[in-house]
């Protein structure tokens, strides 16, 4: 009722303060949480445009949070340093009564809204002095993170399972994946979050500009260079690069290599060309306006930097500069970045400006780089989505920006191709833990009798099995239970502690151990990262023994012989000639013949520390000068403004709508299996237009592929138990139907509440023919069959605006 209430006064505009966030914030911010209380969760997730305000949507909603004295203390959380800075500035600035504290650089300070880094969290909620500890599960009432599609994967999790507060996921994209998707985490339905905000909308609405995509062919971007293709003075200067330490000479150098260890003038140079030429403009057109190049790796990001520097001498190599994390003082160029007179007006950046950075001046994006995450190329397009007044002179706002793709990716992402994101990788540690766990377990299920706890893991299988499960259980020694990560797995860690519980790892204990302790910070470290690296490859060989994976053994003998030979390379260290004629024997194929696990062991305890001295492989960068070929620029219609929605979504979240506005007068008709007239179905044409779920083309399709509106609906909203009882009561009334006979009658009326409706073609197939194999004829004479089809085609008529069936 407080939210309800709170909501109502807000929309009057009676406690409305235009001087912390515009009207339009504070509505969004209060649908929000009247969406997150009404749910009756503790999590709520808020899909908004890239750039819709998101910071001031957040003050908005801390701000109405604590004036309905839902909320003490906020803690937000963002990704990176500069964020905070961003963030925690806006709060001082529009929020001024509550006191802000950035914990990257107060962390003693006390307040009520705290801004933090995920580690920095982690590492403070650890932190105890001699009152106890500062953070307690308590401390915070609500808990923001930014970039939720993210953020709440593998150990930052801890964080939101640490502390009890209510919390508030934001993301542009939220991620569906199966090992990473955003909707679980916060206990929603896949592609319903608790409040969205589209880029469509945002566009629509003023509060976000367009994208002008633009897509530029260069031909070595696209398809790579061809020795065969160059002019005769071109391959005399291709002949003369020192491709490599042998002197081999290429016919042919791939796109992917453009840009990555071969650079050539030419192609950058007209990369920038197009970008000076047709860029938006600012300062009465004398100047391009704020700008980000997207480079594919730091010596590419230097290369272009290098080139416009060249070509425009009289900037004296402020104009464009390169803000990457390899960048000195990168923080000192953003700053500059953002202010909208000053150098510099280019930005040329690799993952650093992908995402967060806040820029309204932004008018040109530049994509120079392959981009195959959806989720990554929209929070690169959002870079340039933010309003500006004011920006082309007095009265001539911004109103759309360039991108100018000379990659392709506008054209992948048009194709609606199938996209993966990747798998959450699991930690080095993590990994090895588990692979140890699945060698000690193998071992046990090859001795069902118990293995004898005697011998060297170099000297036996059963010395090796313990000293496997030794090294597991230190471990887990090492656990701290007052770390808060570890201490939601205490039961286990306390488990395992004891020795006694590692004599035999049956594959359920296998299996608790993995999901429980594997990753968990521990005292008993390993700081040599190549070491832990060779462990896992031995381990894996071990494994494809005991599993008869021969394809597996294979494939990572082939690593160990080419880390052994690369070690023979360099026997003038004194550490690598003491293990000489190992190695010489693991490169050579006989050493594997016969390999036992044993001998694996020894190899892997004498190489593992071996393996850092190993000289990293350098590729020889190339640049070159070679005449590039521009085609013709071609304005494009990007496909997918309203982000993260789709037509599956579009009926999830109209189920999750209609479900929650049951009362409608329309919709209960539909529900009891009351007729429809042509006025109930604009009604709730209009409610699904109003739901917010999808546009009028969404529900047009709907139409047609359901057949009626009505059905589309009622196939959303099932049909009430007591309507569908109600519709068979005069079928089964008077009658002396079995056991059997009734049953079937139920699941019909079963299917008809979970569905809605029912095709006659559904009573002879499953779940009916496992009542009936033969289907109902074989249950009821010919005219109660007949009776049955009747009586499901009038729920079926009843949903549209026909006459009922006779």
């Amino acid at each position: 009722m407080v939210l309800r209430r709170l909501t109502r006064l807000i929309l009057a505009g009676t406690v409305i303060d235009t001087a912390i966030v515009e009207r339009h914030y504070q509505q969004r911010a209060i649908r929000a949480i009247d969406a997150t209380f009404e749910s009756k969760q503790r999590e709520a997730l808020i899909v908004m445009a890239t750039g819709a305000g998101k910071t001031r949507m957040v003050i908005a909603l801390v701000d109405q949070l604590m004036k309905a004295n839902w909320a003490k203390r906020v803690l937000f959380l963002v990704d990176r340093v500069a964020l905070v800075n961003q963030a925690a500035n806006a709060f001082k600035t529009h929020l001024p009564a509550a006191a802000t504290v950035n914990l990257v650089t107060e962390k003693a300070t006390d307040g009520r809204v705290y801004v933090s880094t995920y580690p920095t969290m982690m590492g403070l909620i650890n932190e105890t002095d001699s009152s106890g500890r500062r953070f307690g599960p308590g401390y915070f009432d609500l808990i923001i993170i930014d970039e939720a599609h993210r953020s709440v994967y593998q150990k930052y999790r801890a964080i939101f399972t640490y502390f009890d507060a209510l919390l508030v996921g934001l993301t542009a994209t939220p991620k569906d994946e199966i090992d990473r998707n955003t909707y679980s985490l916060f206990h929603l339905e896949n592609g319903v979050p608790t409040d969205a905000y589209s880029l469509d909308e945002a566009v629509q609405e003023g509060f976000l500009v367009p994208p002008l995509p633009v897509s530029v062919p260069l031909k070595f971007q696209r398809q790579g260079i061809r020795y065969d293709e160059l002019s005769e003075e071109e391959k005399d200067q291709w002949d003369a690069l020192e491709w490599d330490e042998d002197g081999d000479v290429p016919d042919e150098v791939d796109a992917q290599a453009v840009n990555t260890w071969l650079f050539n003038t030419d192609t950058v140079d007209k990369v920038l060309q197009t970008l000076m030429t047709n860029g938006h403009r600012v300062a009465g057109g004398d100047r391009l306006g704020k700008t980000i190049i997207f480079a594919k790796n730091n010596s590419h990001a230097e290369f272009i930097a290098q080139r416009f520097n060249l070509a425009y001498p009289e900037d004296g190599g402020k104009f464009a500069r390169v803000i990457t994390y390899k960048t000195e003082y990168a923080q000192s160029l953003i700053d500059d970045f953002l202010v909208k007179d000053k150098a510099p007006h280019i930005a040329i950046s690799v993952d650093m400006l992908d995402t967060g950075i806040d820029v309204p001046e932004i008018i040109n994006l530049v994509f120079f780089k392959i981009v195959r995450s959806k989720t990554k190329f929209w929070q690169m397009i959002g870079r340039g989505t933010r309003l500006c007044t004011d920006l082309y002179g007095p009265g001539m706002d911004k109103e759309n920006f360039y991108v100018f793709d000379f990659c392709q990716n506008l054209e992948f992402f048009n194709q609606n191709a199938a996209i993966s994101e990747g798998s959450l990788q699991q930690s080095l540690g993590q990994r090895l833990f588990t692979a140890r766990l699945a060698l000690v377990g193998a071992l046990d299920a090859q001795s069902p009798d118990g293995v004898p706890e005697a011998g060297d893991g170099t000297a036996s299988v059963a010395g090796l099995r313990w000293d496997s499960a030794r090294k597991l259980h230190e471990i887990v020694k090492g656990m701290n239970l007052d770390n808060f990560v570890v201490r939601p797995q205490r039961r286990w860690v306390e488990t395992y502690v004891d020795f006694e519980r590692w004599h035999e790892l049956t594959p359920e204990k296998t299996t608790e151990l993995a999901e429980h302790l594997a990753g968990l910070p521990t005292a008993v470290r390993d700081e040599d990262e190549q070491a832990k690296r060779f462990d896992l490859v031995v381990l894996g060989i071990q494994l494809g023994l005991l599993q008869d994976d021969l394809l597996v053994v294979e494939r990572l003998r082939r690593q160990v012989q080419e880390i052994a030979s690369a070690l023979l390379e360099q026997t003038s260290i004194p550490a690598i000639t003491a293990q000489q004629e190992l190695l010489d024997e693991v490169a050579g194929d006989q050493w594997w013949q016969d390999v036992t696990l044993p001998m694996l062991e020894l190899l892997r305890r004498r190489v593992r520390a071996l393996v850092r001295l190993i000289e990293k492989s350098k590729r020889t960068i190339i640049y070159t000068d070679l005449q590039d070929e521009l085609g013709e620029l071609s304005e494009v219609a990007l496909r997918g403004l309203n982000v993260g929605t789709n037509y599956e979504r579009f009926r999830a979240k109209a189920r999750v709508y209609l479900r929650e506005h049951e009362s409608h007068v329309a919709l209960q008709k539909l529900r009891r299996n009351k007729q429809l007239t042509p006025a109930d179905l604009t009604s709730l044409e209009q409610m699904l237009i109003d739901s917010g779920a999808g546009g009028r083309d969404e529900v047009a399709r709907a139409r047609e592929e359901a057949h009626g509106l009505g059905l589309f609906i009622r196939s959303l909203v099932g049909l009430d138990l007591a309507a569908a009882t109600e519709a068979f009561s005069q079928f089964v009334v008077g009658t002396t139907y079995s056991a059997a006979q009734i049953h079937f009658v139920q699941l019909i009326i079963q299917h008809l509440t979970e569905n809605g409706l029912m095709q006659a073609e559904r009573l002879y197939e499953s779940p009916f023919t496992d009542a009936a194999p033969l289907g109902p004829d074989a249950l009821f004479p010919s005219a109660d069959v007949d009776d049955i089809i009747t009586i499901l085609k009038t729920v079926h008529a009843h949903a549209t605006s026909e006459t009922t069936v006779a």
